[in-house]
């Protein structure tokens, strides 16, 4: 039985049971995670149609790749190098963007300790597991017809190898195998070879592709990564050995790579000859398109979308880092400017002001300065004493309403700033957090507390000219801080109902004039308490991760909280 986890189950014409909508290609994605550890993310377009035919694309991961790494995505600062290697999502949309007649599912699947082979030696059932998992999603995806094709890279190739134990024949509805760089563990003694040429002999629209290379001399930090027995070059040869006993091998050049021709072509093994005897196992996959060659090859597709081997096919597939994406919306053109809103709210009572504030922050009547979060670098050991180097994200200044050139900075109570917040998938600050962003912002102002009507709209317009004066001849976009306090994150929320937790406005000298107080009830606020809006997702060691889920981690919450981990990482939404 499959177990969802972490996912949006979305009622839309058009999204699949258990999917969400991407804001990337029209796409909808869905994860998933099996009892035993095996974790999917699958990705489809939004409007997949059921009245055509429908190619379940099963990708396994290899050994130390996340499905993340493996989807891909634009690099930024301080990103794990493997998210930049293999880029599956975009050689598949590359795929989709030349073939409107059918639907293409892609699933990818990782094993828990991120190594198939690990997962497979762990389990002793594994290949039944891997068999149910399969035949679990292919009953998910609606389609005139549901074939499934069965990849992946490096250690993915224990998935293949299990899939293939699975069955003594091997099932009609799979139409293509493709090992990429992955066949390490072929073994003609488990009847691999058998049930493989049974299988292509079944129908000759059936596919296998072997992608491989050289990899006998290889070496890694002067020495050789290969055992004299090991590597894909000797597998692909004790493949090609078994099938040349069942039927004829045409051998031909391509390029740099040998290719051996059987049944047809309905049988294809590459091997790169590596004369510069260079590491490519994943260079073949991703940067010389070899996902996009094992998908198409034998079909009319193969000579449409580029040239294996050749340029990177795909680069405008490829989805932008989490990191850098602008979480706020476009500012309406005619959006109205920030003096005259905070006037125009200014003789409303208190518990009336906020809802028109809420409503522009929803029209994205924010200026464009504050688009462009600013990574702050944070540096320390967890739990368990192990340096850690974490990165978020945050707005350079408070969260404001108006234009660059006529914004004013927004002091509103956590009740509004909460779901702010939510709508742009970021979170507010813990007192640590607004430490690192004080040690590390560019510019920072002495702070100019005010003592009369320190409640009214008047009074924040006031100190939001004070904070322009101070901070004349600073380009907009720096990180600012010491200007205001900031409303935080707190366990003490939920100690104390009904409060607000506010806390820094440092001095120059570093020190904050506001140690961390719930002394407030949530509904007050005055021209001091700004709004700090920080992302979500963050770096972790380079591995993009959701800081909420950082702060509750009894391991990790350290590097973010100064109170240990912090359960409940916002304000609640119906206080008791």
């Amino acid at each position: 039985m499959l177990m969802l986890c972490s996912t949006i189950v979305a009622a839309q014409a058009g999204l699949l049971p258990g999917f969400a909508k991407s804001p990337w290609f029209g796409e909808q994605t869905r994860e998933m995670k099996t009892p035993e550890g095996v974790r999917m993310i699958a990705n489809t377009l939004f409007d997949i149609d059921a009245k055509k035919p429908t190619t379940v694309i099963f990708f396994a991961t290899p050994n130390g790749n996340t499905a993340e790494h493996t989807l891909g995505c634009r690099m930024s600062p301080d990103m794990d190098w493997r998210y930049d290697i293999q880029h599956i999502a975009a050689q598949t949309r590359k795929l989709r963007s030349i073939d409107a007649k059918r639907n293409y599912v892609l699933i990818v699947l990782e094993a828990q300790g991120l190594s198939w082979p690990s997962w497979r030696g762990n389990h002793p059932d594994a290949s039944s597991l891997i068999k149910e998992i399969v035949e679990s999603q292919m009953k998910l995806y609606p389609g005139k017809t549901v074939e499934a094709v069965i990849t992946g890279h490096s250690g993915g190739g224990s998935f293949i190898t299990g899939f293939i134990n699975a069955y003594d024949e091997l099932p009609s509805w799979v139409r293509r195998i493709a090992h990429l760089d992955s066949n390490y563990s072929y073994d003609d003694e488990q009847h691999h070879g058998d049930k493989l040429i049974a299988w292509l002999r079944g129908d000759s629209k059936r596919r296998l592709v072997v992608i491989a290379y050289d990899d006998r001399a290889i070496e890694l930090d002067g020495k050789r990564v290969v055992g004299p027995t090991g590597g894909t070059f000797r597998a692909t040869h004790r493949m090609l050995d078994r099938f040349e006993k069942d039927m004829p091998v045409k051998r031909t050049e391509y390029g740099p790579m040998n290719r051996y021709d059987m049944l047809g072509s309905q049988a294809v093994f590459f091997i790169h000859r590596n004369p510069l005897n260079k590491i490519l196992h994943t260079r073949l996959v991703g940067e010389m398109n070899g996902c996009l060659e094992a998908l198409t090859l034998g079909t009319p597709l193969e000579t449409k979308w580029g040239t294996f081997g050749g340029p990177v096919a795909y680069d405008q597939f490829i989805q932008p880092s989490p990191v850098s994406v602008d979480p706020l919306p476009i500012r309406p053109k005619r959006a109205i400017g920030g003096l005259r809103f905070m006037q125009s709210i200014a003789d409303l009572p208190r518990e009336k002001r906020e809802a028109p504030i809420l409503e522009q922050m929803k029209l994205g009547n924010i200026p464009s300065f504050l688009h462009k979060f600013v990574p702050v670098k944070v540096t320390g050991t967890d739990a368990n004493g192990r340096n850690r180097t974490l990165v978020f994200y945050a707005m350079p200044d408070y969260l404001s309403v108006g234009s660059d050139r006529d914004f004013v900075r927004l002091d509103i109570t956590p009740m509004t700033a909460q779901p702010i917040a939510d709508l742009f998938n970021c979170t507010l600050p813990t007192t640590k957090m607004v430490d690192e962003i004080y040690k590390q912002a560019a510019v920072k102002l002495e702070p100019r507390p005010l003592t009369e009507n320190r409640d009214a709209v008047g009074t924040f317009i006031q100190h939001n000219q004070i904070i322009e004066e101070q901070r004349k001849g600073k380009k907009l976009g720096l990180l600012v801080a010491g200007q205001k306090k900031d409303v935080v994150i707190t366990n003490r929320l939920y100690e104390r109902p009904h409060r607000v937790a506010i806390y820094g406005w440092h001095k120059l000298d570093g020190t904050p004039i506001q140690p961390l107080t719930t002394v407030h009830m949530d509904w007050y606020v005055d021209y001091s308490h700004g709004i700090r809006l920080i992302k979500r997702v963050c770096l972790l060691d380079g591995q993009i991760r959701d800081i909420s889920d950082i702060l509750k981690d009894q391991i990790l919450a350290p590097l973010l909280s100064n109170e240990g981990p912090i359960e409940k990482p916002f304000y609640p939404k119906e206080q008791p």
